[in-house]
């Protein structure tokens, strides 16, 4: 991979996910949501993956959390295409949860996070970093959290895993990811971390 730094095009991703995530919050605090996106790209710098992984990154949650206020999901799927490139759009919808599957059927909760693992099997290399790096930061920010607080169940109870279902998944996610053979350097951090979650989850 190319070592990235700043770049028009991670400017604009930015851009773009402060207009599409506007007025959002991280689940449970006052945090502005772009902090998530923004955090999800410096790990990925950290590991020197390159502009469009990066830009990727930024992106990662838009199609999912901004169907709103006159935008459709298609219409997501377009803006993102033109303004960033197939690529971008093929690794954002790679990791965004699917309400419907292939039929149009509902999917439950648990429904979407099966389908989710599933489909990392036919990822791309972009895709998997982008997918370890959003879990990295949301395991993190919930190790983060239940360290400064003193009834943990104000924590997990922001979830509808809750604790046990909560920290559960983020180590499904390093498993399937390793049994995919994505051996990349941020898998040791995403190990620690979600292994770190689940025993905090007891």
């Amino acid at each position: 991979m190319t070592v990235t730094g700043y770049s028009d095009k991670i400017n604009h991703a930015l851009a773009f996910a402060a207009k599409h995530h506007d007025r959002q919050v991280r689940k449970g605090t006052k945090l502005p949501y772009l902090t998530h996106p923004a955090n999800v790209a410096v790990i990925l710098t950290r590991y020197a993956c390159d502009n469009d992984t990066v830009v990727s990154g930024i992106l990662h949650d838009v199609i999912e959390d901004c169907v709103r206020e006159g935008y459709t999901r298609e219409m997501l799927e377009q803006r993102i295409g033109d303004k960033f490139g197939a690529k971008v759009l093929d690794t954002v919808l790679a990791v965004t949860y699917r309400k419907q599957d292939d039929d149009g059927v509902e999917l439950s909760g648990d429904d979407r996070k099966a389908d989710y693992l599933e489909r990392l099997s036919g990822a791309s290399e972009e895709a998997r970093w982008v997918s370890a790096a959003d879990k990295i930061h949301n395991a993190s920010s919930i190790i983060s959290d239940l360290r400064r607080t003193v009834d943990n169940e104000t924590i997990w109870s922001r979830f509808g895993g809750g604790r046990a279902g909560t920290g559960r998944w983020y180590r499904q996610v390093y498993e399937r990811l390793r049994e995919l053979g994505f051996n990349a350097p941020i898998m040791e951090e995403l190990d620690n971390v979600s292994g770190e979650l689940q025993n905090l989850a007891g």
